[in-house]
């Protein structure tokens, strides 16, 4: 199917829904300024002391490291915790707002990225499922118990040029251990998961209720399929969109090939071409 063909089918199941499950990757915060990384090259352009240490994406998100070496640790995601607070979500999320908007049982999101950019951009805390964790919650580093709270009263001061924190470690209120993001990291059997379990059953639930649902599924990758795989768990129409693998097998779905802002603003003016 050509491309205009596609996006034609794509509008239709968006226009026929009563629900939209958006499945979002790394590549949905692109456009707003935050690095893909692809391979060590990327990662250590972006983070070059890291490089000289030779100390891969893996190395560096790790829990243990957070036992062994936090300030490194905290250096690593501090300087995210700092980016993802600072920069401003780019379009598309307002006008994925825009469409779950107008229908029946409006949308819920299920997204690997840690960044709470959804939050963020508008969508309800309780409509967001972050399958990975959020960068915005601590938990205990070793851990003392499945206690998890906000991060907000932390304000890392970073030495960028080497990947340090140079403020004071954010401690467990409980033991007073190293505090870690509550992410789920590499070789990780201490991610506290309790939150992200309960808003699973909670997307479960509202998938029970959606009677035409279609699925945007936005810079999702293959090396960790998790939101690919939740894409296409079940019969819905999905819409992939893709700046490289954007393939899909045509009884599943469409795919679109280009950046997140881009297609979406696309299938916006098809959906509204008077606006």
């Amino acid at each position: 199917m050509k491309l205009e063909g596609q996006m034609e089918a794509a509008s239709r199941w968006l226009r026929e829904a009563s629900g939209i499950l958006v499945t979002a990757g790394a590549g949905m915060g692109v456009d707003s300024g935050l690095p893909d990384f692809r391979g060590p090259a990327g990662f250590w352009g972006a983070y070059p002391a890291l490089k000289a240490e030779r100390l891969s994406f893996q190395d560096i998100a790790n829990g243990h490291l957070f036992l062994r070496r936090p300030e490194l640790a905290w250096g690593f995601y501090g300087h995210r915790l700092n980016l993802y607070r600072r920069v401003i979500p780019h379009t598309g999320f307002g006008i994925l707002r825009r469409w779950a908007g107008a229908k029946e049982h409006g949308a819920f999101v299920f997204t690997s990225n840690v960044d709470g950019h959804f939050q963020k951009a508008g969508f309800p805390e309780q409509r967001v499922l972050e399958c990975h964790g959020t960068i915005h919650r601590f938990q205990c580093a070793r851990p003392c118990s499945d206690d998890v709270w906000p991060a907000d009263d932390f304000h890392p001061e970073v030495d960028e040029e080497r990947c340090l924190l140079m403020s004071p470690l954010p401690r467990c209120p409980r033991c007073g251990g190293v505090a870690r993001p509550n992410i789920l990291m590499f070789d990780d059997d201490a991610w506290a998961d309790m939150r992200v379990r309960r808003r699973r059953m909670r997307l479960e639930a509202w998938l029970l209720m959606v009677e035409r649902l279609v699925i945007v599924e936005i810079g999702a990758g293959r090396a960790i399929p998790t939101v690919r795989n939740m894409s296409e768990q079940g019969s819905a129409h999905v819409i992939r969109i893709n700046t490289e693998d954007y393939s899909i097998d045509p009884k599943k779905g469409v795919g679109l090939l280009g950046s997140a802002r881009d297609m979406l603003t696309m299938l916006d003016e098809m959906l509204t071409p008077s606006r």
